[in-house]
């Protein structure tokens, strides 16, 4: 028996070598291996140490981690004749390993090409300002046209992200401008609304000092207390502040009057 395992010892040596060991394949925990014999899908293997069939059986690995896409810079001619330059951002995953492999010849090449296309399409509708200010509108409905795309090749588009807009230095220079002059109206606009509020306020401070003259007449007292805070100040009394002290003696002597009663 042993004379018998030595004698076949080289051809089993052999059959490992050129038949057993190539057939072993390790497959990463992010990947998925899709198993082809004479060029038919006859399964799909998880992560880990699988064997296939050496020179029979073909094994095509697949990355299900989110890729990164950067969509190259496009010049755009936007919906009010503006000419733009826009780059963007496209992340995906794919979901189904078959179908990414079957329907499509390169998966990366073919998501750049459209997501190239539709961000041309579809930012081209917009006006500027639009561009500008609903920047996550404009990019749900990219991923929503990629996505209608890239379903029947096992793709989701998980993120689409505008990431830079580039203007005419002639356009950067008049939308300056423009803010310019917002912010300045926004500043006239505040001051007379001020003055508008002062006014009232004036009008109806006159309004009570025509009903009290004696509230006229203390005002003025206080002003020239304020004024006499300052030793080197000078004042100067109002001809009509030469009634003001009989006024104040009067209204003082009906108020003790009334106290008294």
């Amino acid at each position: 028996m042993f004379e018998f395992i030595v004698a076949i010892f080289p051809l089993l040596l052999l059959i490992f070598m050129f038949v057993i060991l190539p057939g072993f394949r390790v497959v990463k925990q992010y990947e998925v291996g899709v198993v082809f014999r004479f060029g038919k899908i006859i399964s799909s293997r998880e992560a880990g140490l699988n064997w296939i069939i050496p020179y029979v059986d073909k094994m095509v690995k697949v990355d299900f981690r989110t890729i990164t896409l950067p969509v190259p810079t496009q010049k755009i001619i936007t919906k009010d004749n503006v000419s733009v330059d826009i780059s963007a951002v496209a992340y995906y995953q794919i979901v189904d390993a078959q179908k990414s492999i079957v329907a499509i010849e390169n998966v990366m090449s073919a998501i750049n090409q459209i997501a190239q296309t539709t961000i041309r399409n579809i930012v081209g509708r917009f006006q500027l300002d639009e561009i500008l200010s609903e920047r996550d509108a404009i990019n749900k409905e990219i991923r929503s046209v990629l996505d209608s795309f890239t379903e029947t090749w096992g793709v989701v588009v998980s993120i689409v992200e505008i990431k830079d807009i580039e203007l005419p230095e002639n356009m950067q220079r008049a939308m300056a401008k423009q803010a310019e002059a917002e912010r300045e109206k926004r500043a006239k606009v505040i001051a007379a609304e001020g003055e508008l509020l002062a006014s009232q306020k004036l009008a109806e401070t006159a309004d009570v000092m025509a009903a009290h003259p004696i509230a006229l007449q203390l005002r003025n007292l206080q002003t020239m207390s304020e004024i006499s805070i300052e030793k080197n100040s000078t004042i100067i009394f109002p001809a009509q502040f030469m009634s003001t002290v009989t006024d104040i003696q009067n209204f003082m002597a009906k108020e003790n009057i009334s106290i008294n009663k």
